[in-house]
């Protein structure tokens, strides 16, 4: 079943929830939730065909087409299903049962579409699609959790894959820790680079499949150890082997070993769905997501007074407060960054003492002069807490910045080889000195930068980066130590080169995290990125110098708040309606997403966040905005000359609205006013004018979306169901290709190490 090119790119809660899905079995990959896609659609079409008096041959043809192409759909995936319960054993029972159910229901469906009792239900007596709609649903309800059972069923053995996958490099490495001879560890370790190139495409596969951004990130950090500490394993287990009783090389030895271990038990972890205490922990430390939780609430009392006591306002701040110390306390923040934190923490207590009296007065008594008190107050308090996340960043952000430029010259790491080849064992222990504090000063970096981060997978990256740092610091003490103590081995030094490196490349990697970080900060990326279009001076219209860079005060900012929040609204659902075009590169979806960013980034002004700082941002972005709308509608015109539907002339309809719209927020934005009511006046009607096109985009996207669809169909009413299930139940024995290697962690460089096993030395 071929996904049709407006299909979702996951199957919505609203579509499965309607059909009854089986609220125990979730999906976590992404090729079981886009293998359910086509046929919840096709089975929505089904279900929500108009119930017509008069009906035409060419409807009936049509709905037992797809009832017929279900059924036969889903016997070839029973067959694939039940070809893969004979292979596993162990899943039989459950994906017999599974099987026999989806079969049946795929029967029941086919029956219910047969033309014959379509076209004479009455005389007949016969149950049909048109004469109970109950057993559709029922029988489609049971299609669906039978076919998502196989399906996960089938997903069990691809986790099964991975756990044997990793049981056997876990037995390789017990084996490599014992040997005592080169000649039997260059046997084991071939086996087990063969094998870690397994792992590694299997991980691989998974990491791509999965749907939640934080797993995916914690496999990637995962498989990043294990791809440094492979070649880590190589280098310190030649120098243990050629130094047997040098107790730095042993030790070096032992932290890679426990690395690999710890690294392989949090893929397991990941794939297994287990919980594990770093992931509970994970929530509570970042203060960015503290502010964001506390914001929401606040800003919830505008709807809703009663909604939750005032003590948990005051017990989130308490808990924000309390983490902003690991910036005051940290001996590396700036005395002036650490002045503003306490002075923006103080204010955040008074603004929350001045909002809970506000609110409390306006639970007993609801004027209009309390209500109005109680949105500045609210106002207030979140403008606060911005304040406090802009200056936390700030702290975090020059600390990293000054630390990577600081250490980009990687001076005590060349101090370290330099004086480990002359055996100065004095100066080792010097510059080990030297290393232990920039370890502890990029570890601090680490924990600051995670609090700004902005979302999961970033957060995860700076933990990652953190154990990295607090790892890889002592080892390559340990490896310098070894090679002072013998200067002249060749493996020692290499050894301490692998570390080295890995070193750097987690500081350059650092450099990039500090860009990520940010971009989010910046709104670039992240949850939805913003159109960058900013007037720059010298650029533009020439009379922007002339102008005085206005912003909106606190009451300005409440009186607009709530078209705000209508226009961040329907930005959510444009962005709903762009992501089931199945071709994202489609003109009208770029268009579209275009316009989106920008309609969010006024919304983000109304907030007093985002990247338009001032009104005259605003009003640019408008002008911006505009031209682009101009832009869509020519190519929903050009669009509208591939369709041979009834539907066209509605399209055109519906397009043309969008010019002269458009237009008037041209006018508007590019009108001269002065004065502080008539600028308010200004981005009042600029947002509103926004709001207008947004909304004409909300009703164009589904209705262009339709009649591509038809058009694809070959205009016909119901589109037939093309097979869709051999080629996607997923049994993990061709899951991946060995010419791959995108994404993969040193795959192509281990393979030809393992090939080319020539790390015997003469010395």
């Amino acid at each position: 079943m071929a996904m049709s090119p407006c299909s979702s790119s996951g199957v919505s809660s609203s579509s499965s929830s309607a059909l009854g899905a089986d609220a125990g079995l979730e999906v976590r990959t992404r090729s079981v939730e886009q293998t359910l896609v086509p046929l919840v659609s096709q089975i929505t079409t089904l279900i929500n065909h108009k119930d017509k008096l008069k009906r035409s041959d060419k409807t009936l043809q049509a709905i037992q087409r797809v009832g017929q192409a279900v059924n036969l759909a889903v016997a070839k995936f029973v067959t694939v299903g039940e070809a893969i319960a004979n292979e596993n054993h162990e899943l039989k029972e459950e994906m017999s049962v599974a099987c026999i159910e989806a079969k049946r229901a795929g029967e029941t469906i086919a029956q219910l579409t047969d033309a014959a009792s379509l076209d004479h239900p009455e005389p007949d007596s016969h149950i049909t699609i048109f004469t109970d709609k109950t057993g559709v649903v029922k029988a489609a309800r049971l299609l669906l959790s039978s076919v998502t059972k196989v399906l996960v069923l089938a997903d069990r053995i691809v986790i099964k894959q991975i756990i044997t996958s990793r049981n056997k490099v876990l037995a390789t490495m017990e084996q490599l820790e014992k040997v005592s001879s080169f000649q039997e560890f260059v046997q084991i370790f071939s086996q087990f680079g063969n094998e870690m190139v397994e792992f590694a495409h299997l991980t691989g596969d998974r990491q791509n499949d999965l749907k939640d951004e934080k797993k995916k990130a914690r496999m990637a950090a995962s498989r990043a150890v294990l791809e440094k500490c492979t070649m880590m394993l190589l280098t310190a287990s030649k120098t243990c082997l050629r130094h047997p009783d040098c107790e730095s090389a042993r030790i070096n030895k032992d932290g890679v070993f426990h690395q690999m271990r710890l690294a392989l038990e949090q893929v397991i972890e990941i794939v297994t769905d287990s919980r594990s205490n770093g992931e509970d922990e994970l929530a509570s430390i970042s203060i960015y997501s503290g502010i964001r939780v506390f914001k929401n609430k606040v800003e919830g009392l505008r709807e809703n007074l009663y909604f939750l006591p005032k003590e948990n306002l005051s017990t989130m701040l308490e808990i924000i407060l309390e983490h902003t110390e690991d910036f005051t306390d940290s001996a590396y923040t700036s005395h002036e960054h650490r002045e503003h934190i306490l002075e923006l923490s103080k204010q955040a207590k008074m603004e929350l003492e001045q909002l809970v009296s506000v609110w409390m007065q306006a639970q007993n008594q609801k004027t209009t002069d309390l209500m109005e008190d109680l949105q500045v107050a609210i106002l207030k308090m979140c403008q606060c807490m911005n304040e406090l996340k802009r200056e936390l960043h700030s702290a975090a952000t020059s600390l990293a910045a000054d630390l990577l430029k600081y250490h980009t010259d990687h001076m005590v790491l060349k101090a370290l080889k330099i004086t480990g080849v002359e055996g100065n064992l004095e100066a080792i222990a010097e510059y080990t000195c030297k290393l232990s504090e920039q370890k502890e000063q990029l570890v601090e970096m680490c924990r600051l930068l995670r609090h700004v981060s902005g979302t999961e997978p970033l957060e995860v990256t700076c933990i990652h980066a953190e154990d990295t740092f607090q790892v890889t610091g002592p080892q390559i003490i340990s490896a310098a130590e070894t090679l002072a103590l013998h200067p002249s081995s060749k493996i020692a030094k290499e050894n301490l080169e692998v570390f080295c490196e890995a070193w750097e490349s987690q500081l350059s990697d650092m450099s990039t995290l500090l860009r990520e970080i940010n971009d989010v900060f910046e709104g670039r990326r992240g949850e939805k990125r913003v159109y960058l279009s900013l007037p720059r001076p010298g650029k533009h219209n020439a009379n922007l110098k002339a102008l005085k860079p206005v912003r909106l005060d606190t009451e300005e900012q409440a009186k607009i708040a709530k078209l705000g929040l209508e226009l961040h609204l329907l930005t959510s659902d444009v962005d709903s309606e762009t992501e089931k075009w199945e071709d994202q590169e489609n003109k009208i979806v770029q268009h579209v997403q275009g316009m989106s960013s920008m309609a969010y980034s006024m919304y983000l002004f109304t907030r007093g966040e985002g990247l338009l700082k001032t009104t005259q941002d605003l009003f640019h972005q408008a002008e911006i905005f505009a031209t682009e709308g101009t832009k869509l509608a020519s190519a929903f015109h050009s669009f509208s000359d591939q369709l041979h539907d009834d539907g066209k002339p509605l399209l055109l309809l519906e397009a043309e609205k969008l010019i002269p719209v458009c237009q008037q927020l041209q006018i508007t934005a590019k009108a001269s006013v002065q004065g502080k009511s008539a600028t308010f006046t200004k981005v009042d009607a600029c947002i509103q004018k926004t709001r207008s096109v947004m909304t004409l985009l909300r009703q164009l996207l589904p209705l262009c979306c339709t009649l591509l669809r038809k058009n694809k169909a070959g205009n016909s009413c119901l589109k037939p169901a093309p097979p869709w299930t051999e080629n996607t139940v997923r049994t993990g024995t061709n899951a991946h290709c060995p010419e791959r290697t995108a994404e993969m962690f040193g795959i192509k460089s281990l393979e030809n190490h393992v090939t080319n096993m020539t790390f015997l030395e003469s010395k």
